[in-house]
């Protein structure tokens, strides 16, 4: 009988894969076999380009932009005075307005994505007290815009001014959490705080939380609200956004010669997540798999990403070997595409250093070229969109698309929507602070 090193006392492990290495290798394949297949089966999203993930997608494969004019703020004194805002959306629909009052954005859009995917799942009005469901959201900032102007009341007011509900409002973990609280998801939740991959990170953990047996059904996806004054300063004085003030739907251009630099973004996205025998078991509808994930460190610079590509390159790599999924598999990219030089070169060379000469055949597109970088929602949003690429069979755009750049060379799917037959697919976050990610998401067979 062929040991199997997972279930054996740690020292018979080890003598086990010394004595019959093959025989070790073949029961651990075995055990990951036995791991549960892990399948979507609900939707919402909360975007700059529309308040459902039909919506979404159908403005995303006509080319519309979502980036306009900052509303959110009084930005006249800044380099940067555009945005991709939601635009539309009324918190009250989801939770009274008293409790609007004492969440901050992100958590606010976190509800009502969250509300719109148990819904489009087939859930009633919450999971029913269930400790098998849980909750895992990324965020880069979660209520820092909220916690600056709480400050700033607090300077002109004093410490008695204080909203006693402001804890609840500037933690990273309140989407996570309150999400958990209004549809009583009870069993595992946690928060993925990693910057621009957090939104693609939360949602391969949480499938690896269903895969290792921990849940049978996750919510997941990604949040954020930063569209303020500091955060404007912030990436202003670092030339990291776009200055296009006066053409704003075609600020976002990445892979394009002329890009310079990002647009920010905000919303939210969540998917519903399942064990395949429990989608099963209650007649779901499957929208597509889960079929592998990855994540590393450049452990090289807090802003600037490697110059070899060598993270993003190994996440990829990663994320196919967790997923078994050979490179001639891949039918389409969803890059990461920030529309800056240094971040949209790198992925190039990431993507010819995992594919050779095969990148060049490969489509790729940016959604970020429409709805600009939403930080920890951006992963998630992109999940969103590669889960419709399955759903019908078409690749979205990436606009803007206009002067070849020689160090950006392949196929951005440039401008106009494509049929594909799409039936494995990755979806690239790489975050500030070098940390990557990699989804890998296929049509459910």
């Amino acid at each position: 009988m062929i040991p199997d090193t997972l279930t054996l006392p740690p020292a018979e492990a080890v003598a086990a894969q010394r004595l019959n290495p093959e025989a070790v290798a073949l029961a651990l394949a075995q055990a990951r076999a036995r791991k549960s297949r892990v399948v979507v089966t609900g939707m919402g999203a909360i975007t700059p380009l529309g308040l459902t993930p039909e919506e979404f997608w159908q403005n995303l494969l006509a080319g519309k932009s979502g980036i306009g004019p900052v509303t959110l703020f009084d930005a006249s004194d800044y380099k940067t005075r555009i945005a991709a805002e939601v635009k539309g959306f009324d918190p009250c629909k989801y939770v009274d307005s008293k409790d609007a009052r004492r969440m901050g954005r992100a958590t606010l859009f976190a509800l009502a994505a969250a509300k719109d995917a148990l819904t489009d799942a087939g859930f009633q009005e919450n999971l029913g007290e269930n400790d098998r469901a849980g909750v895992l959201i990324g965020t880069a900032l979660g209520g820092f815009v909220e916690a600056m102007k709480a400050y700033d009341e607090f300077l002109k007011k004093g410490p008695d001014r204080v909203s006693p509900f402001l804890a609840a409002v500037i933690l990273p973990n309140m989407p996570s959490f309150y999400v958990a609280m209004h549809y009583r998801a009870r069993g595992y939740n946690s928060t993925v705080v990693t910057a621009c991959a957090a939104g693609t990170h939360a949602v391969g953990a949480a499938a690896e939380v269903i895969r290792r047996g921990d849940a049978d059904i996750m919510l997941t996806g990604g949040a954020d609200a930063i569209i303020s004054s500091i955060v404007f300063a912030a990436f202003g004085v670092m030339r990291a956004m776009s200055t296009r003030n006066d053409d704003p739907t075609h600020a976002m251009r990445p892979f394009d010669k002329n890009r310079d630099g990002f647009v920010v973004g905000e919303g939210s996205a969540i998917l519903v997540l399942e064990s395949l025998e429990h989608a099963l078991a209650r007649g779901a509808r499957i929208y597509a798999e889960v079929l592998g994930y990855a994540t590393n460190s450049d452990a090289y610079h807090f802003a600037a990403p490697d110059p070899e590509a060598l993270g993003a390159t190994r996440a990829m790599q990663a994320a196919m070997r967790n997923a078994n999924v050979s490179l001639d598999q891949v039918d389409y990219i969803n890059a990461h595409g920030t529309s800056t030089l240094l971040n949209d070169a790198g992925e190039t060379l990431a993507i010819k250093r995992v594919f050779g000469e095969r990148a060049y055949k490969i489509p790729i597109s940016s959604t970020k070229s429409m709805i600009g970088h939403s930080m920890g929602a951006a992963g998630a949003f992109e999940a969103v969109a590669c889960v419709m690429t399955l759903r019908d069979q078409k690749i979205h755009p990436t606009v803007n698309y206009e002067t070849p750049d020689p160090t950006c060379d392949l196929d951005y799917v440039p401008n106009v929507a494509r049929n594909a037959s799409v039936n494995i697919l990755l979806s690239n976050s790489f975050g500030l602070g070098g940390q990557n990610a990699c989804l890998v998401l296929g049509k459910y067979k």
